[in-house]
């Protein structure tokens, strides 16, 4: 769905992102940062829970950070996975992926589906996980779905993709439509995905998903701005999902820019209230 967001709201946001350029918040003290599994089974990575229960009674969440599949930021990662506890209440697994360019495609793919694996393993019901990626982040999710559908593992109860970038060819019309409105760039992501790729076709699945077969697939909910250079990206991947027969949906949120979400960071907005209200919907009703 089409959410409409005010010239007020959209300032809001935006103002809030540019107040993390001075600094991101630490993860609130309430928030359990412990290792749920003392396995060593689990993939690097780092806990959050605001749920005050196990991956066993809750499920789990598994998030992939952004970053352009070459960097991170661990403070924002860790406030952000507080916030995913609390909306989808149950514990976050961020997976401290390998970066490009020294470790490119397939390195993070793998780190992401290892992840997925050993909260199985762990005993977590696969129903009952939950994949969240932003960004690059989300592509990697859709990659390791794909992945794992191949394998015949068993999948996630519902997967979260927010901005993703699902088509490497950079073939969406909207990276020019809406050059200016955004801080991505085609310029920026011809970088990024050739050195992710590292040679590596950008026409083919699993790294470039929208080449894939999106049949069979978990839940998707896709949310992302409308002022994205990556907005038809989303959309194109939510009619392929569809017409695949995937249970998809879209929420795109009008003039909201690349990884809108993280404005909650610096402090609420009634755009960013939404997207976890919606967060928190979905997930109760695909994976609870």
């Amino acid at each position: 769905m089409n959410l409409r967001i005010t010239p007020e709201q959209s300032a809001a946001v935006r103002e809030r992102l540019a107040q993390l350029a001075d600094g991101i918040p630490e993860a609130p003290a309430d928030a359990d940062l412990a290792p749920a599994f003392p396995d060593p089974g689990i993939p690097s990575g780092s806990w959050a829970d605001a749920s005050g229960r196990t991956p066993g009674e809750a499920g789990a969440l598994l998030y992939v950070h952004g970053g352009g599949f070459s960097g991170r930021q661990p403070e924002a990662e860790r406030a952000l996975a507080r916030h995913l506890s609390r909306a989808t209440n149950r514990p976050v697994l961020g997976v401290d992926y390998r970066l490009a360019p020294q470790h490119p495609y397939p390195a993070a793919l793998h780190d992401v589906a290892a992840a997925h694996r050993a909260l199985v393993d762990q005993g977590v019901p696969a129903g009952r996980i939950v994949h969240f990626g932003e960004s690059a982040g989300a592509t990697l999710v859709l990659s390791a779905l794909l992945t794992l559908k191949a394998a015949g593992e068993p999948l996630p109860g519902a997967a979260v993709l927010v901005s993703p970038l699902a088509d490497l060819t950079l073939s969406s019309p909207s990276l020019t439509d809406n050059r200016g409105r955004d801080t991505v760039t085609r310029e920026g992501l011809e970088h990024v995905c050739a050195q992710y790729l590292a040679g590596a076709r950008p026409d083919a699945a699993p790294q470039s998903p929208l080449h894939g077969d999106l049949s069979k697939l978990p839940a998707l909910l896709i949310a992302a701005g409308g002022a994205e250079a990556l907005a038809d990206d989303a959309r194109r991947l939510a009619a392929a999902a569809r017409a695949a027969g995937t249970v998809t949906e879209l929420d795109l949120y009008e003039d909201l820019p690349h990884v809108f979400h993280l404005a909650l960071l610096a402090g609420p907005t009634a755009a960013t209230d939404t997207f976890l209200y919606r967060l928190a919907e979905w997930t109760e009703r695909n994976a609870a």
